[in-house]
């Protein structure tokens, strides 16, 4: 027996006394268009576009929506509109009595007193007498009494100006209201036919489908909600400045230790020892295991910066890098040196250096450390290089719109020879333009492990202010000697936070509504795809 849809009825009343379809239907019968706000006026507007949707669904009747707003009064309108206004209950008690000590019209008038008692002065209705009210008016027109009656009968003032003063005076309010014009539709009846949903074998066969009342397909209908998952605005972000990266040859470094020694972390990037930044107040230490051992090789960095490099069209004409000819207890000795005596041309700290503090296990403050690990391993193969990392770090810093303890540290290294700082600006110029970052300011700044260094300040138009982007600078000659690369080996470093462009990018004045706990769910699933290059 094939499936069929029949009459689905509406009821008026919650006892289910009236169907609604079949009274829409009958008044169609004598008059149309009806107008359901006139027909229905006891009907909700849910349960109105209920029973038309289902009507119109069979193209029994169509329908038009017509939105208007209301004013309706508030309790308290209702009151005066019921009553009369304060002012008018306080003139008709003083013009009643003759005169009313002030102390005493609470009691007479009730709570509205004090107000009323202040407009009907203005309005110079009763005077003050001493310590007492006494009547100037004889007569009076209660105006607000009169404008709120006037309402409550036809939801709207005579003059529309007025609307926004008595909102003011909190005696009214406006609400939306839909109606419904309904007229016939090409398919009217008085009574609901029933239709046929599923075409079936039978049918086929003895021929009933030719003159069986199908149920016509609704294309506009919605589908099932999907809970889909939904990528974060950094996920993106971060993905298309891998797709810059890439298209310029730069091979991801490996990040995956978000722990590291104070070596790699500080010393190797000639960081000294009692730097601030090597503060408790700055950096996280670990406590469980305090300690790490001396520097060593890295087998799964290695494996993957070998796949990287053996993909890459800037390294497969050239020989991998042979990781055995590393010698990390003399590079160890070396970074001691420069920090302790001086060495490599630099006449270093000159500070007792600690084999302790080297070895203190710390959430890593940037991913610099893990590009001091890469520009080693060069060592073993000296050669134009790019790398690139993208990867989370951790400062010990006061959280604010701009600022959070942990975040992701964009970070990029190039390697080769004759490189100038004029070169580190234009290629920055050019790299922030492929990010839709035109506009760039340059200040110089200091970092122990570059010299010259820039930050990097691009223009917030949500914040109104200029924000620093990014940090850069070439390293410096004492810490890429010390690592084994030749002297005319130079390298830029160049490093941003992921957070600040995709703030850019959204809109986004308050960091924290991007990462962390306030994080709206309803934003991550409907912000837009990204292309840093367009507006």
């Amino acid at each position: 027996m094939p499936g069929t849809r029949g009459a689905v009825p509406v009821p008026m009343q919650a006892n289910g006394t009236s169907d609604l379809t079949l009274d829409i239907l009958s008044t169609l019968d004598t008059q149309q268009p009806i107008h359901t706000a006139e027909a229905f006026p006891h009907a909700s507007q849910a349960e109105i576009k209920a029973a038309l949707d289902r009507l119109a669904s069979r193209s029994m009747v169509e329908y038009e929506t017509n939105d208007s707003e209301q004013v309706i009064l508030t309790e308290e309108g209702q009151q005066i509109c019921d009553e009369g206004s304060h002012e008018w209950k306080v003139w008709e008690a003083v013009k009643s009595k003759g005169r009313i000590p002030i102390k005493d019209l609470e009691k007479i008038v009730g709570p509205s007193a004090k107000v009323g008692q202040g407009n009907a002065f203005k309005l110079k209705w009763v005077k003050k007498d001493g310590d007492a009210l006494t009547p100037v008016a004889k007569e009076v027109t209660d105006t607000t009494r009169q404008l709120l009656q006037h309402v409550n009968e036809h939801n709207t003032f005579p003059d529309p100006k007025q609307l926004k003063d008595y909102q003011k005076r909190k005696l009214v309010t406006t609400r939306k209201v839909i109606t419904y014009s309904v007229r016939k539709g090409p398919r009217w009846a008085l009574e609901i036919p029933q239709e046929v949903t599923d075409l079936n074998v039978d049918m086929l066969q003895d021929g009933s489908w030719e003159t069986a009342n199908f149920k016509p397909y609704n294309f506009n209908a919605l589908g099932e909600p999907q809970n889909a998952g939904a990528l974060h605005p950094l996920n993106k972000v971060r993905e298309e400045f891998r797709k810059i990266f890439f298209s310029q040859d730069f091979i991801e470094m490996p990040t995956a230790r978000y722990v590291d020694s104070g070596f790699w972390n500080f010393d190797t990037l000639f960081v000294p020892q009692q730097h601030p930044a090597r503060d408790m107040q700055d950096t996280f230490y670990v406590s469980d295991p305090p300690e790490a051992g001396p520097p060593g090789p890295d087998p799964v960095a290695d494996k993957a910066l070998d796949e990287m490099e053996a993909d890459s069209q800037m390294y497969r004409d050239s020989e991998s890098a042979d990781t055995s000819k590393l010698d990390y207890s003399q590079y160890y000795k070396n970074v001691k040196a420069v920090h302790q005596d001086g060495a490599f041309g630099s006449i270093g700290y000159r500070y007792p250096y600690s084999d302790a503090e080297t070895q203190k296990l710390v959430l890593r403050t940037h991913t610099t450390a893990v590009s001091a690990y890469c520009l080693h391993r060069l060592a073993t193969n000296p050669r134009p290089a790019r790398y690139f990392s993208i990867d989370r770090v951790f400062r010990n810093e006061s959280v604010d719109a701009t600022h959070l303890a942990e975040f992701h540290q964009i970070e990029g290294v190039i390697a080769d020879y004759g490189l100038t700082l004029g070169g580190l600006m234009d290629f920055l110029g050019k790299f922030f333009t492929k990010l839709g970052i035109s506009n760039l300011r340059f200040k110089p700044a200091y970092n122990p492990y570059t010299e010259p260094s820039m930050e990097v300040f691009g223009y917030h138009h949500g914040l109104g202010k200029w924000v620093e982007i990014g940090n850069s600078g070439m390293f410096r000659p004492e810490m890429l000697l010390a690592m084994g690369l030749p002297d005319d080996l130079r390298c830029y470093g160049f490093g941003l936070s992921l957070e600040r462009p995709t703030m850019i990018k959204y809109g986004v004045s308050n960091i924290r509504e991007l990462l962390g706990h306030k994080v709206d769910l309803g934003f991550i699933e409907s912000n837009a795809a990204v292309r840093l290059d367009k507006d």
